[in-house]
């Protein structure tokens, strides 16, 4: 059973950085592909970033390409995603998720297991 579990949100000044950690159970994680996902209230939710089951592979949203970095554990069957320079428009909950077949997607329809969120806040 796969259970994945967020955590690093909280209030930042615009300009600030902030490091999510998403902690998986499971060893078949180390197969999936994860997706970083964020909902800001009235929207939809909408992409942010991917890596590969390997980690040799990166995509990210045209709103945070050159300030956010994925990453990977497997290892430690964990994801990051670091922001730098937040915005305020970057408030939102940031869920992480994990899509089975392990290639890169940007659908949320694409991942099978999703956290339960954090939420990030950036002020201005």
């Amino acid at each position: 059973q796969v259970q994945l579990v967020e955590s690093g949100g909280g209030l930042v000044q615009a300009g600030g950085s902030l490091r999510l950690s998403c902690a998986g159970s499971g060893r078949s994680l180390s197969t999936y592909a994860m997706g970083w996902f964020r909902q800001a209230p009235g929207k939809e939710r909408e992409f942010v970033a991917a890596i590969s089951w390997s980690g040799g592979s990166t995509a990210y949203a045209d709103s945070v390409k050159g300030r956010f970095t994925v990453s990977r554990d497997n290892a430690k069957i964990a994801v990051y995603l670091q922001m730098n320079s937040l915005k305020p428009e970057d408030t939102a909950v940031y869920y992480c998720a994990a899509q089975r077949f392990g290639i890169l997607a940007q659908s949320p329809a694409a991942f099978d297991h999703w956290g339960q969120g954090t939420q990030v806040t950036v002020s201005s």
